[in-house]
């Protein structure tokens, strides 16, 4: 698993990387709370909200339950249906920016392949483990970089000014000869310094005093300028750890090592010797080469996966998109062979059993399962009836209108025309949409929709890119810098489209 960077490179040699506005966790946020940060992005569907704001605050309220029945509470899991493009997708989009716990989405598609079942639906769960790892190491991480940075500087000022080999003791003096006197020669005789501790140095001499004191005021001088960023552009040369060795991850496990448990290639890297490099680079790189490293040995990595473990199997929240495309009439042969296996691998999964990873056994009789689905072509009762149990909770997401295409390009923090007005102000120009621009946008869209397949809030990017191709293309050599797209101009340039049905089939 690769290592993330965690250095903000872009910051000023010195600055403290910025703080992030820190969000409770999901799960402690009131569901009112959790519905409305799901309202700055997502237009209308309040009840499939309601429902996953409950399922997930019940997840807090089954910690807060007594020892004695909390390993009884069962996560309700949830199933929405509801046509493509109306915002099942995002709803689990924006969960994972939300939540502090684990979350995981994956495409039950991925799991079967005409005539045979595909990936392992176990995988699901390792890569929900992977997810926990990863978020409690960036956690980790946070809390040492200050540490880390600090390290990284003092090996920066060491590579910049290489310290100096202890001085070779001098010889001892010679023994006097019988009958001289030694009192003459004791101010030649070397001084020595006796710690607590028992430890006997040589004192050092007014020549190494001045030496150690000339080279601490070259060391504070070096540091200053690191701090200010005067020699960023300036090579060092560092040793580095090489991450891999070429070809290795063309190597096939023998057999019997087979299986998704068992990753033969970072098995081989951990038991081939570990070579190093020295390379030669700018101190700006070497000095993010050197914070990873640090961090590296300040984080314990085995309490980042008790923590992760513990998350995933209290905390994990799994999302199970295109779940309709596994369903079909059975009793048929061909693909809905498959797709019926999938659907009972899945079943244990989601009923709670443990699954094996590289990092222990998880239990996932406590995660939480959402899934979605279209259902055009099927629907959900052409689930297998076990499985159909393991998803109590079902709600129905409505199609789109025209008012709701209205909102969906005005009410968002992303919205549509908040999106192509950012990107025109890259080129020094402005883009505006009048109200009447924008309700000609979502007339066309909705009617689109209507006479050809519906896609919901998807269509609104196909009106969109046919609108503004020709301005986006001619941006930087255009005319005029302040751009408005009224209704007129929406009319004038999409009509044509929308009005000939086989242009309006192959374009929009």
């Amino acid at each position: 698993m690769a290592e993330p960077t965690r250095t903000p490179d872009e910051l000023p040699p010195g600055q403290p990387p910025r703080e992030e506005e820190q969000m409770p966790w999901l799960e402690e946020l009131p569901p009112k709370k959790i519905v409305a940060e799901l309202d700055r992005y997502i237009v209308g569907q309040e009840v499939a909200k309601k429902a996953v704001a409950i399922a997930v605050r019940n997840r807090w309220r089954r910690a807060q339950a007594p020892e004695e029945i909390r390993d009884e509470i069962l996560p309700n899991n949830i199933i929405m249906i509801g046509p493509t493009g109306v915002g099942k997708t995002e709803i689990a989009r924006r969960l994972a920016r939300l939540a502090g716990a684990p979350f995981l989405k994956v495409e039950a598609s991925k799991f079967t392949e005409v005539g045979y079942v595909g990936r392992d639906v176990e995988s699901m769960i390792r890569e929900l483990v992977d997810v926990a790892i990863n978020m409690v190491r960036t956690e980790r991480e946070d809390e040492v970089y200050p540490d880390a940075e600090v390290r990284a500087e003092e090996r920066l000022l060491d590579i910049l000014l290489p310290p100096t080999s202890p001085a070779t003791p001098p010889p001892p003096p010679p023994a006097p000869s019988p009958g001289e006197k030694g009192e003459g020669r004791a101010e030649n005789r070397p001084l020595f310094v006796v710690s607590s501790k028992g430890d006997v140095t040589a004192k050092p001499t007014d020549a190494d005093t001045e030496s150690q004191e000339r080279r601490r005021r070259t060391r504070d001088k070096l540091r200053q300028q690191l701090k200010a960023g005067a020699l960023e552009e300036r090579e060092v040369e560092i040793e580095v750890q090489q991450q891999s060795f070429p070809g290795l991850e063309m190597m096939q496990p023998p057999q019997g090592m087979e299986g998704p448990d068992v990753n033969f290639t970072e098995m081989l890297q951990e038991l081939m010797p570990k070579k190093k490099k020295r390379r030669t680079v700018h101190l700006h790189e070497a000095r993010r080469i050197l914070i990873d490293e640090e961090l590296k040995k300040l984080v314990d990595m085995d309490d980042v996966v008790n923590e992760s473990m513990d998350r995933v199997e209290n905390h994990g929240v799994v999302f199970i998109d295109e779940i309709d495309k596994i369903a079909g009439e059975r009793g048929t042969v061909g693909p809905d062979v498959s797709r019926e296996g999938v659907q009972r691998d899945l079943l244990p999964i989601v009923e709670g059993s443990t699954v094996q990873t590289r990092y222990g056994y998880v239990r996932t009789d406590h995660i939480l399962f959402i899934a979605a689905g279209a259902f055009h072509a099927s629907k959900p009762s052409d689930l297998i009836p076990e499985l159909q149990g393991r998803f109590p909770i079902r709600v129905e997401l409505s199609p789109l209108t025209e008012d709701d295409f209205v909102r969906i390009m005005t009410e968002p923090e992303n919205a549509l025309t908040k999106q192509y007005a950012a990107l025109c102000a890259s080129d020094g120009a402005t883009l505006e949409f009048t109200a009447d621009g924008v309700r000609e946008v979502a007339r066309i869209a909705a009617k689109v929709n209507e006479q050809l397949e519906n896609i919901g809030a998807r269509r609104l990017h196909t009106v969109m890119t046919t609108l503004l191709e020709d301005i986006l293309f001619a941006l930087p050599d255009y005319p005029i810098k302040h751009i408005v797209i009224d209704g007129a101009v929406v009319r004038e340039r999409l009509t044509k489209i929308a009005g000939d049905e086989d242009l309006r089939r192959y374009i929009l």
